[in-house]
């Protein structure tokens, strides 16, 4: 089975415009995450709107294509990238750009996945390690079956626990927290992005219910290395004082 790793990059961003450009201990953050993917997958692109970041791409040696800056999601963009590069890969795995630190383990657990021939469209869940973290909305939590399929994605905390104090719910229960890497079997992903907004999807501002109300299934892979994405100045600051931490 052949996988490509695509990597959705806007120079536009509300909280840190510009940061796939910012320097992260001596390489753009896009460096970082493209070389990631590169070392597991052996290709990948990076799918921009912006010349700045096709030609910072292209400076260090990546792939890169120029995409529409009209596309509503990441997948969307994914999807175009794909159709430009023409690719015959079976598997196009979805690395958000701003994911410098993503692991060999985390790349290798979605593609594993696939060896189940059921499997559309893979993900990945963490074990939530607090209660309060369980509760933070921007930490979709997902319910899957017997089977690792998902069954629901929410920003609530589901399942609710009956009949035990909420302090306790975390020994009840493995709480899962999405991991936003999505790899798509490349037939589906021209086919979801075709599909219009569902009801579930607008309730929750959750891209992924629309293709589970639509019948697809998500299998879902667990890691238990937290994902360090960077979404503000303060995260670059992190990440800095992270890479010398394990330098």
């Amino acid at each position: 089975m052949k996988f490509i790793g695509i990597i959705p990059a806007r120079y536009a961003s509300t909280r840190f415009p510009g940061k796939p450009l910012a320097i992260l201990n001596g390489k753009t953050v896009i460096q970082r995450v493209y070389e990631q993917v590169v070392s597991v997958l052996g290709e990948a692109y990076v799918a921009t709107d912006d010349e700045r970041i096709l030609k910072a791409v292209e400076d260090f040696g990546g792939k890169a294509v120029m995409t529409s800056s009209n596309h509503k999601s990441g997948t969307d963009r994914i999807q175009e990238a794909a159709s430009i590069i023409k690719t015959d890969a079976d598997v196009i795995i979805n690395v958000q750009g701003d994911e410098p630190f993503i692991q060999k383990s985390q790349l290798e657990t979605v593609m594993h996945l696939f060896d189940d021939k059921r499997t559309q469209i893979a993900t990945l869940g963490k074990p939530f390690e607090s209660i309060e973290a369980t509760e933070n909305p921007n930490s979709p939590k997902i319910v899957t079956d017997v089977n690792g399929y998902a069954l629901y994605f929410s920003r609530s905390v589901i399942p609710y626990i009956r009949g035990c104090e909420k302090s306790e719910w975390l020994q009840s229960f493995p709480f899962l927290k999405h991991i936003g890497l999505y790899a798509y079997r490349r037939e589906v992903l021209a086919e979801i992005t075709k599909l219009p907004q569902s009801p579930l999807e607008l309730a929750e501002s959750l891209e992924q219910l629309r293709w589970l109300q639509n019948g697809y299934r998500i299998k879902v892979g667990v890691t238990d290395i937290e994902t360090v994405g960077i979404d503000t100045p303060e995260d670059l600051e992190r990440a800095e004082q992270y890479l010398k931490q394990i330098s």
